[in-house]
């Protein structure tokens, strides 16, 4: 198994006329957050059952496909990684391993939908499970020169709010209420949703203190669950 072994299963399903959308969608064009992102097309399903045909792949291998110009192989890489974590019989080794491996070429993870599928699992379930310093969760969402790093500061906690844990989520959320890019707004209300469906009232304390100056979309997000009558009377306070 090879990283070219899994190129050549991504052209075998490759399809152009989809990848021209897509390099729309993820806003590919000079300046955007995705610029100069290149795409195959195959549909997310095909990705994914192509990570499950190379799940042993070598880390090495695996890194190959991380570094790609083409987003899809990086999507199947990380897919791989997050399979290779989550196999019965995977070891604490094997675990931080690959966390290593997704913290040091974090430079490409860089877009919303690679950092949402894998940053939970490879970042959050590696800090929840093996006790490791979360600070690192801060120093991402202090790297102001890398956006995706701030997302994957937030989505990392995903993993902690499936538990109960709610403090890093709404630390971070904090850290980063005043970010001037909308797909930080939406994370931070997206998680602190999460953190409101399992615990309202940690919410309420954050909209009580912070509704005023949340950017919008943080906040639509965030009160989406609730009543008309309570997401009412938080924008009000805007």
């Amino acid at each position: 198994m090879t990283a070219d072994s899994v190129r050549q299963a991504l052209l075998e399903v490759a399809d152009p006329a989809r990848a021209v959308q897509l390099q729309r969608f993820f806003r590919t064009g000079p300046g955007q957050y995705g610029d100069g992102d290149r795409f195959l097309g195959p549909p997310v399903p095909l990705q994914r059952d192509v990570a499950r045909r190379f799940r042993d792949l070598p880390p090495g291998e695996v890194e190959k496909l991380v570094r790609n110009p083409f987003h899809e192989c990086r999507f199947i890489g990380l897919t791989i990684w997050c399979l290779q974590v989550r196999r019965r019989g995977a070891t604490p080794a094997v675990r931080a391993d690959r966390a290593a491996r997704y913290l040091r070429l974090r430079e490409y993870v860089n877009n919303w939908d690679l950092v949402d599928t894998t940053a939970p699992t490879l970042l959050g379930e590696w800090l929840l499970h093996s006790g490791a310093d979360r600070a690192v969760l801060d120093e991402l969402a202090a790297a102001a020169d890398h956006l995706w790093s701030q997302r994957m500061s937030l989505l990392a906690t995903l993993a902690f709010i499936r538990k109960g844990q709610y403090a890093d989520t709404l630390r971070l959320a904090g850290t980063l209420l005043s970010h001037r890019h909308d797909l930080i707004h939406k994370a931070v209300g997206w998680l602190l949703r999460e953190v409101g469906k399992r615990e309202p009232e940690a919410l309420h304390e954050v909209l009580r203190a912070h509704a005023a100056r949340m950017p919008r979309t943080a906040l639509r997000y965030a009160i989406e669950k609730l009543t008309p009558v309570e997401r009412k009377a938080y924008l009000e306070m805007k």
